[in-house]
């Protein structure tokens, strides 16, 4: 007897994003894959969003949340009203390709022990190369600033083929990201202080410290448009990656180890970035830069839910070294060029 194909769930969190569901959900439409559904998630949207679904795609689920709970929160009060053995969630700037969901599933269901996977992602405006968001698996360094293979900082690669293998990483972009739904639900789903950004990059960590894998599937490949929520540019989106970054330490590294001197060396070394957005005319960033710091400093003194791990049970894809020494001082700007012995 042929076991049935899992029931995969693609979700889409929309917040005043009616012209790229315009776009790109005829694409995910057209999947492929046998035993899917395609569900949008409103995060209280002013435009006309959630008219455009009702009129022209009823056969999509539609889940409404009662204010703009951001990715994180959205997401939470979304999954909790959703039935399925996998969700996929997608963003709404996202192109799929057709065969982009088998492949990553082959992948998850071939080792129970694999909780997330993403699938190779590619720039929608140069699709013969990597996309800022996830590129081909994330990495991260012994600070705590992570990084994508096919893109370090500005420097985007070409796809030559050059990440084809799939393997294991440390986290999965959230722009396309495949979650076996136990496993959602036994990491509690996002921490919701994140607001945005890096909020996967903790949930793959959670998991980590559970024991179990994230994956890069390279057979699978979407394209993405990036930034289509808040502009690079955006002193709030500097706040959220600065403030974030010592949030990820502090959920995820044992308290009494080393946090508190990665965090130190973090304090020093944003302090440099700091500096940067001042000599460059960019004080609201500067500004932004301090205000995170300040918000982290505050979280340390209010009780937090999470539990600090007891020991970390996998550091696949920990760098052991400094990417940002290595890129501005080493002037490594390809992942190839860093010491692959640093890697575990």
């Amino acid at each position: 007897m042929i076991s049935p194909l899992p029931k995969v769930a693609v979700v889409i969190l929309n917040w005043n994003g009616l012209d790229y569901l315009k776009q790109f959900l005829p694409s995910v439409a057209a999947s492929a894959y046998a035993n899917f559904q395609i569900v949008v998630g409103d995060n209280a949207s002013t435009d006309a969003s959630v008219a455009y679904l009702k009129a022209n795609w009823p056969e999509i689920q539609l889940i409404t949340n009662s204010q703009n709970y951001g990715f994180t929160g959205g997401y939470n009060r979304i999954l909790q009203q959703v039935q399925a053995d996998y969700f996929v969630l997608l963003n709404s700037d996202v192109e799929v390709t057709p065969d982009w969901i088998q492949p990553v599933i082959e992948l998850m269901e071939s080792d129970a022990a694999i909780a997330i996977a993403a699938p190779k992602i590619k720039s929608f405006a140069g699709k013969d190369s990597f996309e800022h968001a996830g590129a081909a698996g994330g990495f991260i360094d012994t600070y705590g600033y992570p990084f994508c293979r096919g893109r370090l900082f500005n420097i985007v690669e070409k796809d030559n083929g050059q990440y084809n293998q799939s393997g294991e990483v440390f986290w999965a972009s959230g722009a396309a990201l495949f979650i076996k739904t136990l496993c959602w639900k036994a990491a509690g789903g996002f921490d919701e202080q994140f607001f945005a950004h890096m909020e996967e990059i903790d949930l793959c960590w959670r998991l980590k410290n559970m024991g179990y894998k994230i994956m890069y599937c390279a057979n699978s490949t979407v394209y993405h448009v990036g930034g289509g929520t808040l502009d690079a540019e955006n002193p709030f989106k500097t706040y959220l990656n600065f403030r974030n970054n010592l949030l990820l330490l502090r959920n995820n590294l044992p308290l009494g180890k080393s946090v508190l001197k990665i965090s130190s060396r973090l304090f020093f070394l944003d302090l440099i970035a700091l500096v940067r957005f001042l000599t460059e005319g960019k004080r609201k960033d500067a500004w932004a830069v301090s205000r995170a710091h300040q918000s982290f400093v505050v979280s340390l003194f209010k009780k937090h839910q999470r539990l600090q791990p007891k020991e970390i049970k996998s550091s696949k894809g920990l760098y052991r070294g400094s990417i940002i020494y290595d890129f501005f001082i080493r002037k490594k700007t390809v992942f190839s060029e860093l010491d692959q012995r640093k890697f575990e």
